[in-house]
């Protein structure tokens, strides 16, 4: 029997599982959804690297892939491995141009290097970091979606978002975006769908959205 369903790849943000798409629900019977995860990169792996190595956990061809945050600059890196259909990038960047001041800034004078993510355990301290967001009362909700928390894993991430030289954007590329995103202001964005009230988190806040729009921006 001939797969003639679309393949969309969902890959969640630095530090997050994929358990933050459990309410997309795209049509079955046009859609088949598939969760990738973060794993703790080799010593002195590259972002290049560290992306064709997830590719190997893609097992169609010509497929959808959707990235959030951190997640959303790696699926970037991984179609310059593989056939995509369409690539989205959600609460991303696509451009070092794109990143606040304070993460170029960061570039150049290594402060990174300085936070203190051994303490990642401290899942407020975690949520600052992946979301952006101070936990208030939405603690146990953090605690579900913030699942890996080795430090070799953050520093290395951090360090390759604030190193991030992108010079190859797909053709394929849709950038959406949420205007109250205080992670990526939408000020620095260029060419995105805009989200209205949409923060760093919109895809677990506003799911609904998504749900009724992901359809219409894959099959466009």
């Amino acid at each position: 029997m001939t797969d003639n369903k679309i393949h969309v790849y969902f890959m969640p943000g630095m530090a997050a599982n994929p358990s933050i798409f459990k309410h997309i629900q795209l049509p079955e019977d046009q859609f088949e959804q598939h969760l990738l995860s973060w794993f703790v990169p080799d010593k002195n792996m590259t972002l290049a690297e560290y992306a064709l190595k997830m590719t190997e956990s893609i097992s169609h061809e010509n497929i959808i892939l959707v990235g959030v945050s951190f997640g959303g600059m790696l699926v970037q890196e991984m179609a310059r491995n593989i056939k995509t259909r369409k690539v989205i990038v959600v609460s991303s960047v696509k451009h070092e141009s794109e990143l606040p001041k304070r993460m170029l800034f960061a570039k150049y004078t290594k402060v990174h290097k300085l936070l203190p993510t051994g303490l990642v355990n401290n899942v407020e301290l975690l949520a600052k970091y992946a979301f952006g967001e101070t936990v208030n009362k939405r603690l146990e909700l953090y605690e579900e979606y913030l699942s890996l928390k080795d430090k070799y894993y953050i520093d290395w991430s951090i360090d390759q978002i604030v190193n991030w030289k992108q010079t190859y954007c797909p053709d394929c590329l849709v950038h959406i975006h949420g205007d109250k995103d205080n992670v990526f202001p939408i000020g620095n964005i260029k060419n995105c769908i805009p989200v209205k009230n949409g923060t760093h988190t919109m895809i677990i806040h506003r799911a609904k959205w998504f749900n009724e729009h992901l359809p219409a921006i894959i099959l466009e």
